[in-house]
């Protein structure tokens, strides 16, 4: 978002109206987040879940932070989905009809993926799993737009805390949901579940109103390459520090990233079941966020987003310590809650003034591709510096790895105390 800073951002947010659920694009909001979250376990934990199942090496599973490389790069093709037609459902216009055309391939590689056997072909699952990635990125990309295009500028706070709460709940439902079906009934049956989930989205799209069209671009393809691809960036580069924000933003979620690759081999290691990973790491886990996020929302709106990040992002870091703490401990179902709990409410806390924070630098008027952007580098970490992750644990062993993993942290909160004192807060309100 171009004009309102992060603070009145969270204060609309936390001061939203009841009747504010009555406005269907809140519920639309909801909807999409809630495809949008679905497809990134699938990528990630419970493929790392299913990989160690079946005996793939703790390098290996490392190695599937690549998979979601597409999260990184979307910002490549970004321009395509701001400027191009959709290649289906015209009719429902730009935004929804990119996410009409997307949402049903995406379901049918979900499905794909889960009638493969990585013990037999691990190769053509990751395959899938890349593609997923990809379908999910470009999804990411249209409803991220269609976010900050469909609100007024007054309800933007309120409308990223129903997309968030609708992506935790996908979180929730095809993390532990898919554990939980696997457990039961096999994991193509938890794939297929996960892939009819998606249809939650598509029926959103068919029920949704579509933001206002921007002008058509008059002139040449070579102004059309400028406008879709040149001005986005050149107009965040023209900033103060810019450089020094991409820096903070690529290094924010570093320490996360390298300790998140090995969570699902990290649980096995230790003994624990799939129902006892289901029921703490994905159900209690996912309240624990949406508490963190709540508190994390408020804090923005008490101290601004620029001290909430360096305050967040230091419990964040510590919060690797439980890990430690847990591998001390063994099998132990206590500390296990323990653990998720304090990762997962500072997870939460982080990620509300972090989302914040990429809004805030947004420009209205290259919404799609600036946002890709910008989410795009804080994946960075996870999907490279990540892969390396099961190497790192493999050769150091789980405590001193996850002692590395806080340490690692460190290097995002100095830039950020160096962008407050020179760039603080009330400058950014102004801009």
């Amino acid at each position: 978002m171009g004009g309102p800073d992060g603070e009145r951002m969270a204060l609309a947010a936390a001061g939203a109206p009841a009747r504010a659920w009555r406005d269907r694009r809140f519920l639309v909001l909801l909807a999409l987040g809630f495809s949008a979250g679905v497809p990134l376990p699938l990528t990630a934990f419970v493929l790392r879940q299913w990989f160690s199942e079946v005996g793939v090496s703790l390098t290996a599973i490392g190695l599937t932070a690549l998979i979601g490389l597409a999260y990184s790069l979307k910002f490549l093709w970004s321009p395509l989905l701001d400027h191009a037609p959709p290649p289906a459902f015209r009719g429902l216009g730009r935004r929804r009809g990119w996410l009409a055309s997307l949402q049903p391939v995406l379901a049918l590689a979900i499905l794909a993926m889960g009638l493969t056997d990585p013990s037999v072909d691990a190769t053509l699952t990751v395959a899938l799993a890349v593609l997923v990635a990809f379908l999910s990125a470009s999804q990411d990309i249209v409803v991220d737009a269609y976010r900050i295009e469909v609100l007024e500028e007054r309800n933007q706070g309120y409308g990223l805390a129903v997309y968030v709460w609708g992506y935790r709940g996908a979180l929730l439902a095809s993390n532990a949901g898919a554990l939980a079906v696997a457990e039961v009934a096999g994991w193509p049956v938890a794939f297929a579940y996960c892939a009819a989930l998606i249809g939650v989205g598509f029926l959103a799209v068919m029920l949704a109103p579509e933001p206002a069209a921007p002008p058509p671009h008059r002139g040449g393809w070579a102004s059309r390459i400028r406008a879709a691809v040149i001005d986005p960036f050149a107009d965040f580069v023209r900033r103060r520090h810019w450089l020094a924000i991409l820096l903070f933003i690529a290094l924010f979620k570093l320490g996360e990233a390298l300790a998140g690759v090995m969570t699902a081999p990290f649980y096995r290691s230790l003994g624990f079941s799939r129902t006892e990973v289901a029921a703490v790491a994905g159900v209690f886990g996912l309240f624990a966020t949406l508490g963190g996020a709540l508190a994390g929302g408020w804090l923005v709106a008490r101290i601004g987003i620029g001290r909430a990040l360096v305050l967040t992002g230091m419990l964040q870091m510590l919060s690797n310590l439980m890990y430690v703490a847990l591998d001390q401990a063994g099998h132990s179902v206590p500390m296990l809650w323990a653990q998720v709990g304090v990762e997962n409410f500072t997870d939460g806390l982080a990620d509300a003034a972090f989302v914040a924070y990429l809004s805030s630098l947004t420009s209205r008027a290259f919404t799609a591709t600036q946002y890709a952007l910008l989410s795009s580098l804080a994946a960075v970490p996870l999907r490279t510096v990540g892969a390396s992750a099961g190497w790192l644990a493999e050769g150091l062993g789980w405590t001193p790895f996850f002692l590395l993993t806080t340490v690692a942290a460190l290097p995002a909160m100095g830039i950020m105390l160096w962008l407050l004192r020179r760039l603080p807060p009330e400058d950014r309100a102004a801009r």
